[in-house]
C-alpha cells in the first residue's frame, strides 16, 4: 500500500494546485461568462470592431448551436444510458475491484478513460465517473478529487483523435460543413468534393502513434501526482454521498396493470432495436466503408440502441434517461454563451485577424505547432471541438494549402491542441462532476498538472510527426 513515504514532489505540487483551484476557481458557467467579456475587449481592440456590431454578431451566434447542442446532450445521455445498463454496469463494479493501492486505482481509472474517450468520448465521460465512484467506494484511501480529474483525462488528451472526434467527421461526412468551407478544402480540386476520408485523419499512423504517446504520459503523470493514503481525501470527507452500487437487483414488482405491462415488457424494444439495426444496416451497405458511414447522428443512434437492448424494457430505459438529464444541464444552459463567443470570434472577422498573425510567421514546419497552440488557446473561449472547427477550417486549411502541409495531419494537429483546452476549462467536466458530486475547483489542481506535462509533448509530437508526411494527403 501506498504510504507517506511513497509521495512524490508531484503529488505535493498537485495538492498544492488543488489547494488553490478550491480556493479561487470559479464555477464553470462563470469561466463562460468571463469569456464573453474578453472576447468582446478583444473584439473592441484586435479586431476594431464598433460596439453595436459585436452585439449584434453575439446575439447572431447565440442559438446557431441548437443543433449540435441537442447531438452532444444525446452524446451524453446515451453514454450514461449505457454505462448504466446492467451488463455493463456489472463489468465497472468488477472493474473496481482490481486496484490494490491508491496508484492503482487512479491509474486504472485514467486508462480507461483515455481508450475508452477513443471510442466514443461520451461514453468515457460517463462510464469513467460512474467507474471513478466504484471505485472510490472500494478504495477509500484514494483522493476522491484524483479519482475524478482522472475519470476526466479522456476528453483532456485523446478523444479527439478518436472516432467520436468532432472535426475529423465533419471533414469526412458531406452536409456537415457549410460549401464555402468545402471549398477551400477542395482548392479546385486537389482534394475531390473537399472531403477528407478518416484514413488520412485519426488512421494515420502518426495520430495512432500520437495516441500511444499521449496515453503512457499521461498515466505515469498520474501514477506520480496520485497522493498517499496519509494525504488522501475520501468521498464521505467531502461530504459526497455514493449513492448505490450500480446494476443492483431491483425490489420486486407490485402487481401491475394492463398498460404498465408494456412499460415492463422487452418487445417494444426489440422491435425498435431490428427497425433501428435493420436502418444501420442498410447506411452501412450504401457507405464505400464502415469508416465513412460514422457521423454524430450514427454513433448516437447506435449507442441509443445498444442502450435499448441492454436496459431490456422501456421502463429501465426511461429511468437511466431520467437520471441522466442531470448531468446535460450544464451544456443546455451554456453552450449559447459559448455560441455567442463564437459569433463575436467569426462575424467581426476576429479569427482571421488572428488567423493571418499565426500564418504571417508560420513555414511549413512551425505552422502545426503554432496552429495547436492557437486551438488549445482559442478551445478555452469556445470549448466545443465541431463548431470552433467551423471557427478555425477556413483558414487553417487555406494556410495548409499555401504552405503544402498534409491536411489531414493539420486536422489532427487541431485536435490534439483542443483536447488540451479542456484540461484547464472546466465546461466539459460537468458531466463527470454532476455524477460524482464535485465541483471544477475540486479537480482542476490535477488536471493543470496534466496539461502543464502534456503541452510540450503535444508540440514536439505534432512537428516531429508532421514531416513524415506529404502534401495533399
Amino acid at each position: 500500500m501506498d504510504g507517506p513515504a511513497a509521495e512524490g514532489w508531484l503529488a505535493r505540487v498537485a495538492l498544492r494546485f488543488t489547494a488553490f483551484s478550491e480556493r479561487y476557481v470559479p464555477d464553470a458557467f462563470v469561466f463562460a461568462l468571463i469569456a464573453t467579456v474578453l472576447v468582446f475587449g478583444l473584439g473592441l481592440g484586435v479586431a476594431r470592431a464598433h460596439p453595436v456590431e459585436l452585439v449584434a454578431a453575439w446575439g447572431k451566434g447565440f442559438w446557431e448551436l441548437i443543433p449540435f447542442t441537442m447531438q452532444m446532450a444525446l452524446v451524453i445521455i446515451t453514454g450514461y444510458v449505457l454505462a448504466t445498463a446492467r451488463p455493463v454496469a456489472r463489468l465497472i463494479v468488477r472493474l473496481a475491484g482490481i486496484p490494490r493501492s491508491p496508484r492503482q486505482a487512479t491509474m486504472l481509472v485514467a486508462v480507461f478513460a483515455m481508450l475508452t474517450s477513443w471510442l466514443n468520448w461520451g461514453f468515457s465521460l460517463i462510464f469513467s465517473s460512474v467507474l471513478a465512484r466504484e471505485v472510490a467506494r472500494r478504495r477509500p484511501d484514494t483522493d476522491y478529487r484524483a479519482l475524478a480529474a482522472t475519470s476526466f483525462l479522456g476528453l483532456g488528451s485523446i478523444w479527439a483523435q478518436g472516432l467520436s472526434g468532432s472535426a475529423a467527421l465533419q471533414m469526412c461526412t458531406p452536409g456537415a460543413l457549410p460549401p464555402a468551407i468545402r471549398d477551400v478544402v477542395a482548392r479546385g480540386g486537389v482534394v475531390e468534393g473537399g472531403l477528407i476520408p478518416l484514413r488520412h485523419t485519426i488512421f494515420l499512423w502518426q495520430s495512432l502513434l500520437a495516441v500511444a504517446v499521449e496515453i503512457l504520459v499521461v498515466t505515469l503523470v498520474v501514477c506520480w501526482f496520485t497522493p498517499s493514503a496519509a494525504r488522501a481525501r475520501s468521498a464521505a470527507s467531502l461530504g459526497v454521498d455514493l449513492g448505490p452500487v450500480p446494476g443492483a437487483p431491483e425490489a420486486p414488482a407490485a402487481a401491475r396493470l394492463p398498460g404498465e405491462r408494456l412499460e415492463h415488457s422487452p418487445v417494444l424494444n426489440l422491435v425498435v432495436v431490428a427497425l433501428g439495426g435493420a436502418y444501420l444496416t442498410w447506411l452501412l451497405a450504401r457507405s464505400p466503408s464502415v469508416v465513412a458511414a460514422i457521423n454524430l447522428n450514427v454513433l448516437n443512434l447506435g449507442f441509443l440502441l445498444l442502450g435499448f437492448l441492454l436496459h431490456w424494457t422501456p421502463a429501465r430505459l426511461m429511468r437511466a434517461v431520467r437520471e441522466a438529464t442531470p448531468a446535460v444541464w450544464g451544456v443546455i444552459l451554456q453552450f449559447p454563451f459559448y455560441a455567442g463567443i463564437a459569433g463575436m470570434i467569426v462575424y467581426t472577422h476576429l479569427n482571421e485577424r488572428i488567423a493571418g498573425f499565426l500564418v504571417s510567421i508560420s513555414s511549413r514546419t512551425s505552422f502545426p505547432p503554432l496552429i495547436a497552440l492557437y486551438s488549445a488557446g482559442l478551445g478555452v473561449f469556445v470549448p466545443s471541438g465541431g463548431s470552433k472547427w467551423v471557427i478555425e477550417a477556413p483558414y487553417v486549411m487555406a494556410a495548409a494549402h499555401d504552405l503544402r502541409v498534409h491536411l489531414g495531419w493539420m486536422v489532427a494537429v487541431y485536435d490534439l491542441g483542443e483536447a488540451l483546452a479542456n484540461l484547464v476549462q472546466p465546461f466539459w467536466m460537468l458531466p463527470t462532476l454532476a455524477i460524482l458530486g464535485l465541483k471544477a475547483r475540486d479537480v482542476m489542481g490535477y488536471t493543470f498538472i496534466v496539461f502543464l506535462v502534456l503541452l510540450p509533448v503535444v508540440l514536439v509530437l505534432v512537428t516531429l510527426l508532421g514531416t513524415t508526411l506529404s502534401y495533399p494527403l
